[in-house]
């Protein structure tokens, strides 16, 4: 009984930590001073590897995040396509990049909510955008944990042996991926919500090419990882699957601990774990804190990028009909009355002559 009382008190605190933004900046603070603490506290090891870092990892490094980010567009893209909504490449990248930054504020819902109703200026019905962007996250974060698992036990025991818990979820997320599974669990939570479900479900080959696409993001990922891992380290392209697995394991880490916006903290831990073969501490630490800015340096240059093309994207088009709907509104068409029909009668029929007035003289 106390146990389970203990159960629900952790719980309600944990609910309480969550709908708090007053907490949730608390929480960042408090990561970002032991961010500053470790820099200080390890000012040779931080020294060395600043020292160590040149300018061209650093944009290689950049360049890496963009292509990553755009191939996580890609999936995202490809899957609202697959359920009925197919969109332009320039309102995409609009939705995507400029709705994601809401993952910077504190609170769960405002990139989600951001997303959906950027989507719905472009006809988008929010419970398929909504949809979308919930498939993409679990394909994202079951292709992270996959990667993880399959690098970090040949690079960083420690670090596979640590967050063992966290790799664990991967077969499970992997098969509640499988389309009949994934539409069912959809379909049960707009229920829960009070909204009708889909008008098509997630399809084999749709699933196929976002997998693609989001394996190529996190190849991307780990690129953007390995030049500061080299750079710091000295050992080339021995560190590059440790570089790919750590930076798996450190977003998953993240995103698994919500109550930390952007996984700000758990996500450098988680890092700094990984790579404990190849750095130490301090090192890894400075790796971590420039791979973080990095990468939001490249969410604020997507979305400038999904901005400018926003303003060039046209008008919205129109919904895109479900193929369940199509012979309906077919046949509706072909049984009423055409609304061009009487005019086309009309253009058809003979013409009737006027009378010829008469030119002599009036009786």
């Amino acid at each position: 009984m106390q146990r389970h009382l203990r159960d629900l008190i952790s719980l309600r605190t944990l609910t309480r930590v969550r709908a708090s933004p007053w907490l949730r900046l608390g929480l960042v603070a408090l990561a970002v001073g032991f961010c500053v603490y470790g820099l200080i506290a390890q000012g040779s090891e931080v020294t060395a590897a600043l020292r160590h870092l040149h300018w061209y990892s650093v944009v290689g490094a950049v360049l890496a995040a963009m292509a990553g980010l755009g191939f996580m567009m890609a999936a995202w893209r490809s899957l609202l396509a697959d359920l009925g909504s197919p969109l332009r490449l320039r309102p995409a990248t609009k939705i995507m990049f400029v709705g994601q930054l809401g993952k910077y504020v504190p609170g769960m819902v405002w990139a989600f909510a951001a997303q959906v109703e950027l989507a719905r200026e472009h006809n988008v019905p929010r419970r398929r955008s909504a949809s979308a962007t919930a498939i993409t996250v679990a394909i994202t974060l079951a292709t992270g944990l996959i990667v993880a698992a399959v690098t970090l036990p040949l690079t960083s025991h420690s670090a596979a042996r640590h967050y063992w818990w966290v790799l664990a979820c991967a077969p499970l997320l992997l098969a509640c991926l499988y389309p009949p599974v994934l539409g069912a669990a959809l379909d049960l939570v707009l229920k829960l919500a009070r909204q009708p479900p889909l008008e098509r479900r997630v399809s084999l080959p749709g699933l196929a090419r976002a997998l693609g696409w989001t394996t190529l993001g996190w190849a991307c990922y780990g690129l953007q990882l390995w030049p500061l891992v080299a750079d710091v380290s000295g050992r080339g392209a021995g560190v590059l699957l440790l570089s790919v697995g750590a930076y798996a394991l450190a977003w998953s880490v993240g995103f698994v601990l919500v109550i930390f916006p952007s996984g700000v903290g758990p996500r450098e831990l988680a890092l700094i774990a990984a790579l404990a073969p190849v750095l130490p501490r301090g090192s890894a630490l400075v790796v971590a804190i420039v791979s973080r800015l990095v990468m939001t340096v490249c969410d604020l240059a997507w979305a400038g990028i999904g901005l400018a093309a926003g303003r060039h994207a046209g008008s919205a088009p129109p919904e895109t009909t479900s193929p369940s709907a199509a012979p309906h509104s077919s046949a509706s068409a072909s049984t009423a009355p055409s609304s061009t029909g009487p005019a086309s009668t009309a253009s058809t029929a003979p013409a009737r002559t006027a009378p010829t007035p008469r030119t002599g003289p009036p009786n």
